[in-house]
């Protein structure tokens, strides 16, 4: 068999897997494609347990030990995409979540958005010798997501507050010369080789004061948990803007305000508690409550919508913040897995009243906001 016909078929024995009859493929695995397939068999397969081929049950038990070396093992293996799939896979299919409450577990694992949302899920039954490798974890996450995404929403939404704080009448010391010039370029005379300044465009005098409010209301319901921790990200962004006074609320029957932890996301995800039960219409009241400026506000509100509370107070109160100026904006999830279940009544009641309900990923999510800022429509995908 040529070489591109003996790839092809160690794929599909990879692929099938199975035991010493290798799955009518003929071929034996040895070295390194050996290990990788016992890896996939401890998850997928029966190979770990003696049982057969056509009996998938798992092969990593209930050991702390023999689970953190198969994590190293996968670690060697497969890249790190492929690696958090498999973990995902591993807590969902054999219930390993109790064993991430063990250092050595945490200390062999990949960590990604989904990784924190479990431990976060894990947070109060954790024991202390775990803790601060969770926090060691979650911080590293963070901090990834932090530089992936920091920069540019800070450019993106200092552009948007900059035009929406542009004015025609500035005074002498306010005109922004460089976009006075550009804007009045039909009215260049060559003979004199200058532009008449025909329209001024400048900036208001209080451009270093606070411009807009920001209000993340957070759905902390145990499928909401990637949309925590990006809104935790994103809430300390905002924070770090002057000219942006930004509000976290989390929530699930009760509300919790996590603003004075915003200066480090790591506390404030261990301020969350996911799990429970769902009362958007208590968090929209206290939300409503802390705003001063309507006309300068934007409230986001994560969640999928399936309220526990009362349902028309929840429809009146947006209502009435937009009846106010503010501009609501409602999120199914933020997180790169797009839209998960959610009640479609509440998202159409909500679109109705002119807050259409999308998923958004952190990617979309700076220009979501810039265009609330700016008080246009948003780029709903």
């Amino acid at each position: 068999m040529g070489t591109a016909g003996g790839e092809r078929l160690r794929r599909w024995r990879m692929v099938l897997g199975g035991d010493g009859g290798a799955d009518g493929t003929g071929l034996a695995l040895s070295g390194r494609d050996a290990a990788m397939d016992a890896a996939l068999a401890a998850l997928y397969g029966g190979g770990g347990d003696g049982k057969g081929p056509g009996e998938r049950s798992a092969g990593l038990g209930g050991s702390a030990p023999r689970v953190a070396r198969w994590l190293g093992d996968i670690r060697a293996y497969f890249p790190t995409p492929v690696v958090q799939v498999m973990q995902r896979d591993a807590i969902a299919r054999l219930g390993l979540s109790t064993l991430l409450l063990e250092p050595e577990m945490l200390e062999a694992v990949e960590p990604d958005v989904h990784l924190v949302g479990t431990l976060l899920s894990l947070n109060k039954a954790m024991p202390d010798t775990a803790k601060e490798t969770a926090r060691a974890v979650v911080r590293k996450v963070v901090e990834q997501l932090e530089r992936r995404l920091a920069a540019r929403t800070r450019a993106t939404l200092s552009g948007a507050l900059d035009r929406s704080a542009r004015t025609s009448r500035p005074r002498h010391r306010d005109i922004d010369w460089d976009r006075t010039v550009r804007a009045n370029l039909k009215n260049y005379l060559p003979e004199h080789r200058t532009v008449v300044p025909e329209r001024l465009v400048g900036y208001g005098r209080a451009a270093q004061a606070v411009k807009k409010e920001v209000v993340l209301c957070v759905d902390q319901s145990g499928s909401m948990a990637a949309s925590v921790v990006y809104a935790s990200v994103f809430g300390a962004v905002l924070a770090s803007m002057r000219s942006i006074a930004t509000r976290l609320v989390v929530f699930d029957t009760a509300v919790v305000d996590l603003t004075d932890q915003l200066d480090d996301p790591v506390d404030v995800l261990f301020g969350t508690q996911l799990g429970g039960g769902t009362d958007i219409n208590r968090a929209l009241a206290y939300c409503q409550s802390r705003i001063t400026r309507p006309a300068d506000t934007v409230v986001v509100l994560i969640s999928d919508l399936y309220e526990g509370g009362i349902r028309d107070e929840m429809l009146k109160r947006v209502a009435a913040m937009k009846a106010a100026g503010v501009e609501f904006v409602t999120l199914l999830a933020l997180s790169d897995e797009g839209a998960p279940a959610y009640d479609r009544e509440h998202a159409a009641a909500l679109a109705a009243l002119g807050a259409p309900a999308f998923a958004c990923t952190p990617d979309l999510f700076p220009e979501v906001m810039a265009a609330a800022l700016e008080k246009r429509p948003l780029p709903v995908p």
